[in-house]
C-alpha cells in the first residue's frame, strides 16, 4: 500500500472518529433527557402526561421508523442551513445525530423501567419531589443501563457512518467505496473492514467496563 494511500486511510479514519464522537455526544446530550421524559410521562409513573406521552413516542417511532438513507436525503435542507453543505464529514454529523436521538432515547427508557418500582414508592413515601427522584433514584439506578444503551448506539453510529460515507459523507465507508470497490482494490476494503471490527470492538470493551464499574448490585 502507497504511502499517499496511507495517508488517506489515516484521514479517513480521523474523520469517521470525528463523525461518530460528536454525533454520539449530540445524541446522548438529548437522547437522555428525551428517555426520561418519556418514562416519566407514562401512565402510572412519577409525573404522568397520557396524551404528550403518546405523542412523544409516536413522533419517536416516526423518526426510528425512517431508514436512515431516507432521513439524510430527506433532511438536506436542515444539514445545509446547519452546515452550509449536504455533502462531507460535518453535513454527514446532522443526520447521524438526528438518527441517534431517539434510539438513545428509546434505550435509556428501557433502562430506567428497570429500576426497582419499591425505590420509587420509597422515595415518594418520604417525601422527594419528582426531580429528587429523578437525580437521586432513577438516573444512579439506571445508569450501568444507561451507559450500555450508549455504548450500543455508539457501535451503531460506527455503521451508520459508513453508510453516510458511501453518498459523500467522508469516513471510512468513503474510502472503502471509492478505492476498495469503484477502483478494485480489495486490500483496501479488507484493511476498512478490519479496523472496523478492532474499532467496534474497542468501544464494546470500554462500554461493558464502564458498565461494570458502575453496577454496585
Amino acid at each position: 500500500m502507497s504511502i499517499e494511500l496511507l495517508r488517506l486511510f489515516s484521514e479517513s479514519f480521523l474523520e469517521t472518529l470525528g463523525m461518530v464522537g460528536i454525533a454520539g455526544g449530540i445524541a446522548a446530550l438529548f437522547g437522555i433527557p428525551l428517555g426520561l421524559l418519556l418514562t416519566v410521562t407514562s401512565p402510572g409513573h412519577i409525573l404522568p402526561r397520557p396524551l404528550f406521552n403518546r405523542a412523544l413516542g409516536i413522533t419517536v417511532n416516526a423518526v426510528r421508523s425512517t431508514p436512515f438513507i431516507i432521513l439524510m436525503v430527506a433532511i438536506i435542507p436542515l444539514t445545509r442551513l446547519l452546515t452550509g453543505t449536504s455533502i462531507g464529514t460535518a453535513a454527514a454529523v446532522v443526520p447521524l445525530a438526528i438518527a441517534a436521538i431517539p434510539f438513545v432515547g428509546r434505550l435509556v427508557e428501557g433502562a430506567l423501567r428497570e429500576v426497582d418500582g419499591g425505590l420509587i414508592e420509597a422515595a415518594e413515601a418520604i417525601g422527594a419531589t419528582p426531580l429528587q427522584i429523578i437525580r437521586k433514584v432513577l438516573v444512579p439506578e439506571a445508569l450501568p443501563g444507561i451507559v450500555n444503551g450508549l455504548t450500543i448506539t455508539f457501535v451503531s453510529l460506527i455503521g451508520y457512518s459508513a453508510m453516510a460515507g458511501a453518498v459523500g459523507g467522508g469516513g471510512l465507508g468513503d474510502l472503502g467505496i471509492r478505492y476498495g470497490y469503484q477502483r478494485f482494490m480489495p486490500e483496501v476494503m479488507l484493511l476498512v473492514v478490519a479496523v472496523l471490527i478492532v474499532f467496534v470492538q474497542l468501544i464494546q470493551s470500554l462500554g461493558d467496563h464502564l458498565s461494570r464499574r458502575l453496577n454496585h448490585r
